[in-house]
């Protein structure tokens, strides 16, 4: 399946796509508002890149990421951009809610 963008990726919704196992992956996901075109920016507990998603159009993105503590940085247009802490649990899905 090809998106709008352009790539093999699933469309971005806030619902978990079918088949997501959380007993042993942790998720990582929000919506940004206040931003026609933005990057989510994952990135480790030392700073490192680890990934980076285009928002899709409904302003949500998402990571399936190790447990641990991480950073999401939101890049938006006119050079913004929001750094949220997050914890990544097992199991879990962690929200985020980002205004730009």
């Amino acid at each position: 399946m090809t998106t709008a963008q352009g790539c093999g990726a699933p469309e971005q919704t806030i619902t978990l796509p079918a088949g997501i196992d959380l007993s042993n992956q942790a998720v990582i996901q929000g919506v940004v508002t206040g931003a026609s075109t933005a990057y989510a920016r994952l990135l480790d507990g030392s700073g490192e890149f680890t990934g980076e998603v285009v928002v899709s159009d409904d302003g949500v993105f998402r990571f399936f990421a190790a447990p641990g503590e991480w950073t999401v940085r939101i890049i938006a247009g006119g050079g913004v951009t929001r750094d949220v802490q997050v914890e990544a649990r097992l199991g879990e899905v962690s929200q985020l809610a980002v205004a730009v």
